[in-house]
């Protein structure tokens, strides 16, 4: 085998599941030495092409040829004997044990009496240094590292047995700036010393930036290989969404347009907001049919922000008014009684309920209102299912799958249908397009705007500045837990415009009301 030759073809796969087939006669390579990125909209057939080269999935159909060699993989342990690695998305590490323990987990060097942790400690140290983590001890405690070191090692741990293949699904999700920046070098490292590297982002900024060549699905079907070099954005997206971008491309005309009625009571007004250790004293007003974002950093407070607004957290200092009216907020269900509905930016742990179905996902919110000894009738829970899954455009449309089986981006659709259906009159959506891909974003980002055009007021929180500045007609600009800036949004502001304020704050200015 040369190195010109595919180190991982798969050819013609189809996998199916009951009532949808997730791949459809799938062409996929991998060359050795390159980074290779697996795009399409949730739910196109990534993930189910991913685990059945890894082992989590069986083919119905189709052929796997890894290292020149023909496989039919019953498991993950047949995918790593093949030379395929996988780092997920979430650390999957133990932070009670040391960093050496964890790299070398399962492959720990035996001695005379049993495990050498000495020398299992010094293989830890050889196999960090040649990912240029020479620096880590490998004594210290895991669970003492940065979420952003834990992700690296763990790929040291997916190259101890040095696989040809390394799998890495949503490295860096959770990463700041600088730690992508450090993820990447050790990338780069791996594809200069030949390893093929499968990259799964839905940044397409680091999309470009690390990839060289990507593979295209839509609707489980094959659209494409390219070059990334060769590949220019707006056809990557309209080739992931079968359509083109004049839908994104409309969003900033909607937002322009909108109006609103001059001298309007708010229908949300906080007044020196803030709670000990969370977020200082913070003003804010919500118009009804305003979308307001919420930019910033990671740690500077806008979650914090969210939650005090909703009744997540209670607050400490300052005065909420809904409609002209003082309350206190001290739980959800007082903030749902009020009108309010937060969408929380941890959906796996916080938003769905895994085994529940979609249905009963949707209605959850509606339930709490009315309480649990007033059961919501079947024949109105199939009424709110149909009429958001519709809506919302949820795929596959079926309101009896588990919600654990939808895709991240359909999830997320499923949380924004359970708080629409208690018809609320301020929606906070925190993060609500974290980890999903353009198509799915496209879609959430029209609803929001058709809801504000609806009267409804719309606070959004994203740390995509892009997409902040896209839809809100003011933006608060929050830094180490405190607004810093409130700026009204026009043709003139971008971006950058964000990253300057909060760059260019002094912490001794006064704050920007």
């Amino acid at each position: 085998m040369t190195a010109a030759e595919p180190i991982v073809e798969m050819h013609d796969i189809s996998i199916s599941f009951p009532g949808v087939k997730a791949l459809d006669g799938v062409d996929f390579r991998m060359f050795p030495g390159e980074v290779h990125t697996l795009m399409g909209e949730n739910g196109a057939g990534k993930s189910t092409l991913i685990k059945a080269l890894t082992g989590v999935y069986q083919i119905d159909s189709g052929s796997i040829v890894v290292g020149g060699q023909r496989r039919q993989f019953q498991g993950t342990g047949d995918a790593q004997e093949a030379g395929v690695a996988t780092v997920y998305q979430e650390v999957n590490l133990c932070p009670n044990l040391t960093i050496g323990e964890n790299v070398m987990l399962g492959r720990e060097v035996r001695g005379r009496v049993g495990i050498s942790w000495k020398a299992t400690h010094r293989a830890a140290a050889a196999a960090l240094a040649r990912l240029g983590l020479a620096d880590l001890d490998p004594t210290r405690p895991l669970g003492s590292l940065s979420l952003a070191v834990q992700q690296l090692v763990a790929i040291t741990r997916g190259t101890v047995f040095e696989p040809t293949v390394l799998v890495l699904d949503e490295p860096t999700s959770s990463l700041d700036a600088n730690e992508v920046e450090q993820l990447f070098g050790v990338i780069r490292g791996l594809r200069d010393r030949g390893v093929a590297i499968l990259f799964v982002s839905h940044f397409l900024d680091q999309v470009y930036e690390i990839s060289d060549r990507i593979t295209i699905l839509r609707n489980g079907q094959f659209q494409g290989e390219h070059l990334t070099a060769e590949l220019d954005r707006s056809t990557l997206i309209s080739t992931m969404i079968g359509k083109d971008l004049a839908t994104l491309r409309s969003l900033d005309a909607q937002r322009a347009q909108r109006e609103h009625e001059e001298g309007a009571r708010p229908v949300v007004r906080a007044r020196g907001l803030g709670r000990a250790g969370g977020i200082t004293p913070t003003d804010l007003e919500l118009q009804p049919g305003e979308v307001v974002g919420v930019a910033g950093l990671l740690g500077s407070g806008r979650t914090e922000l969210a939650r005090l607004l909703y009744g997540a957290d209670r607050a400490d200092r300052g005065t909420v008014e809904i409609d002209g009216r003082p309350v206190t907020l001290t739980s959800p269900a007082v903030g749902l009684r009020h009108g309010l509905a937060y969408s929380t930016e941890n959906r796996r742990d916080e938003g769905i309920i895994a085994d529940l179905s979609v249905r009963e996902n949707i209605i959850l919110a509606i339930q709490a209102q009315r309480g649990w000894l007033r059961p919501v009738p079947r024949k109105e829970q199939d009424r709110l299912a149909e009429r958001y899954i519709t809506t919302l455009n949820i795929r596959p449309a079926d309101a009896d799958r588990p919600i654990k089986n939808l895709s991240g981006g359909n999830q997320q659709k499923v949380l924004l249908g359970r708080w629409l259906a208690t018809n609320p009159d301020v929606l906070i959506l925190d993060e609500p397009t974290r980890g999903i891909d353009v198509g799915a974003k496209a879609e959430i980002q029209e609803h929001v705007l058709e809801l504000a055009g609806e009267g409804m007021a719309l606070v959004f929180i994203s740390s995509e500045l892009e997409e902040v500045v896209r839809l809100s007609e003011r933006i608060l600009v929050l830094k180490d837990r405190e607004k810093i800036a409130e700026i009204e949004n026009g043709a003139d502001v971008t971006a950058e415009t964000i990253v300057a304020t909060i760059a260019g704050h002094d912490q001794n200015a006064e704050v920007v009301a």
